[in-house]
């Protein structure tokens, strides 16, 4: 499985080798368990203002910029973009309903595969559509040494969020590595879909309620049911590459 998703991916994007000396990590669902409350509190807020949606449309939106998300329910339901003051309304009673309700709890794995990065050598970055500061700060309390501010791509970085490449990319120029030089680790199907794009090896990781599908139709290189699944196979996806 492994080695097949590596001979696709070389013959895909026209490279000789696969060479990673970066992973770009996603933050919500890759390294913490808090999908379910962005979930919750987009939900709830969107039910707030009577904009159109479900819970599951979260998942799927995930990695979009709070900007992109809001501007994409006023259009389902009102059929125009939200004003400046609409926005800042609902993103700000969205955060706050995000800060009640989560409870900063680290991915069950992510500590491993983070431990193998190391043992591997490999630089970590996290490449978020996250504007929630609560959570990019407690980043290096929660992952001590693997994260600094210039090496993290969030949504006051970008113009265009996922499934845009632009994130990726910039996490890229950020590394000073090249889209083969690199892996993405991504739970979303925007986020898959960004990482593809970017040309960049893209490991899913299915820690939400989303069936495996959406994530390969995304262009998901490899995928694992969780993160301790990734981490268990990191010697060997390694191994592969040498």
């Amino acid at each position: 499985m492994i080695q097949k998703a590596i001979n696709r991916y070389l013959l895909k994007h026209k490279h000789n080798t696969l060479s990673p000396k970066a992973v770009l990590f996603d933050m919500d669902g890759v390294l913490y368990d808090s999908m379910r409350f962005h979930a919750r509190a987009w939900y709830e807020t969107a039910m707030n203002h009577q904009l159109q949606a479900v819970k599951e449309d979260f998942y799927m939106f995930e990695g979009r910029t709070g900007e992109s998300t809001i501007n994409e329910l006023y259009q389902r339901t009102f059929q125009r973009d939200a004003t400046d003051q609409e926005k800042q309304e609902i993103y700000d009673e969205k955060a706050m309903l995000f800060n009640r309700y989560n409870d900063g709890k680290a991915m069950t794995g992510a500590a491993e595969v983070l431990r193998q990065t190391k043992k591997h050598e490999l630089q970590t970055l996290v490449v978020t559509g996250s504007g929630q500061h609560s959570l990019i700060n407690k980043l290096e309390h929660t992952y001590p040494g693997y994260f600094t501010r210039n090496k993290m791509v969030t949504a006051f970085d970008v113009k265009y969020g996922k499934p845009h490449p632009e994130p990726y990319l910039i996490g890229l120029q950020k590394a000073g590595v090249r889209a083969n030089e690199a892996f993405v680790v991504e739970n979303a199907p925007m986020g898959v879909e960004a990482g593809v794009a970017a040309g960049i090896f893209t490991i899913a990781v299915n820690t939400g309620p989303l069936p495996d599908k959406v994530l390969l139709d995304a262009g998901a290189d490899l995928l694992y049911p969780d993160m301790t699944s990734l981490a268990n196979d990191w010697e060997k996806i390694m191994g592969y590459l040498r």
